[in-house]
C-alpha cells in the first residue's frame, strides 16, 4: 500500500485553503501536510515539507501561482495542480509553461478535486475537460510546450482529437515549417518522432485522443504495464515532460488534428 499523498494548499484566501483542506483530508490517501497565501510562502513550504503534491492559485500577492510553479518544478520540490475561478486561456497556456501537472475550475465538485490531486500526485497529467481542447490546439498552433522529461505514467484530460488519416513518420518531419515547431527543441522532438516505432506511434495518436493506459491496452490488447512502457519511450524520445506536451508535439508534426466542431 502506498504511503498517503502530501498536500500543500496554496491560495490567498484563509476560507479557501480551509474549505480545500477540509474535504481533502477526509480521505486516507491523502494528507494535508500546509498552507500557503502566496507563492513565496508555498516555495519555504515545499522545501521544508516536501509535498507530493501542490494545490496552487494564480492570482495572489507577493508571488503569483505561474510564477511560483516554475519555482517549484525547477527545484523539482512537488508537483503542481493549478485550481482558479477564472476560465482563461492564458493562465493555462503560462501554467503549462511554467511546469504545471494540471489545471482544474475551482467550481469543480469536490469529488473531481479529489480525483485530480491523485491523478497529478500518481504522475498524471490533468486538464478539466472544460479547457483541454481549445488548451491543446493554441499550444500547438504557438508551440507554447515544455520541453522537460518526466516518466510515462498518465492519462489526459477529455477533449478527443481525430487520427489524421495521412499522417505518417515521413510527413511529420515535413511538417517543420508550421507555425508552432521552431527552434531546436522542436528539431530533437521531430527528430524523436522518426525515432517512434510503429507501436509507440500507435500509442501517441491513441494518447492524443484522450485514452487512459487502460484504455489504451484495451484498445490494442496489451498489458496495462506495457503501455506504460511505451508512453514513457515516447516522452523521452520527444524530449517531453508529460503527455500533454506529448500530445501537443503530435498536433504539431500532423499526426493527429482537432475534432470537426
Amino acid at each position: 500500500m502506498h504511503p498517503p499523498l502530501r498536500v500543500l494548499i496554496v491560495d490567498d484566501q484563509h476560507l479557501v485553503r480551509s474549505g480545500f483542506a477540509m474535504i481533502l483530508s477526509v480521505e486516507d490517501d491523502l494528507d494535508v501536510v500546509g498552507e500557503a497565501e502566496n507563492g513565496r510562502v508555498a516555495l519555504a513550504q515545499a522545501r521544508a515539507l516536501r509535498p507530493d503534491v501542490v494545490l496552487m492559485d494564480v492570482q495572489m500577492p507577493v508571488m503569483d501561482g505561474i510564477e511560483a510553479t516554475r519555482a517549484l518544478v525547477a527545484e523539482d520540490l512537488a508537483k503542481v495542480l493549478i485550481l482558479t475561478t477564472f476560465d482563461r486561456d492564458d493562465y493555462v497556456f503560462d501554467a503549462l509553461s511554467a511546469g504545471a501537472s494540471g489545471f482544474l475550475l475551482k467550481n469543480a465538485e469536490p469529488d473531481q478535486l479529489v480525483e485530480a490531486v491523485r491523478a497529478v500526485g500518481h504522475g498524471y497529467a490533468l486538464l478539466a475537460p472544460e479547457v483541454t481542447r481549445r488548451v491543446i490546439e493554441r499550444m500547438a498552433r504557438t508551440g507554447r510546450a515544455g520541453a522537460a522529461p518526466a516518466d510515462g505514467s498518465g492519462a489526459m484530460g477529455a477533449g478527443a482529437p481525430t487520427t489524421h488519416p495521412g499522417a505518417t513518420a515521413s510527413n511529420a518531419t515535413a511538417s517543420e515549417s508550421a507555425p508552432g515547431l521552431r527552434g531546436a527543441a522542436v528539431d530533437a522532438r521531430l527528430d524523436g518522432l522518426s525515432r517512434l516505432t510503429d507501436r509507440e506511434r500507435e500509442v501517441l495518436v491513441l494518447a492524443a485522443r484522450g485514452l487512459s493506459n487502460s484504455e489504451i491496452a484495451a484498445h490494442l490488447v496489451l498489458g496495462e504495464a506495457t503501455v506504460k512502457t511505451h508512453v514513457s519511450s515516447c516522452l523521452a524520445k520527444l524530449h517531453v515532460r508529460d503527455r500533454v506536451q506529448a500530445v501537443v508535439v503530435a498536433y504539431e508534426a500532423g499526426l493527429v488534428l482537432p475534432a470537426e466542431g
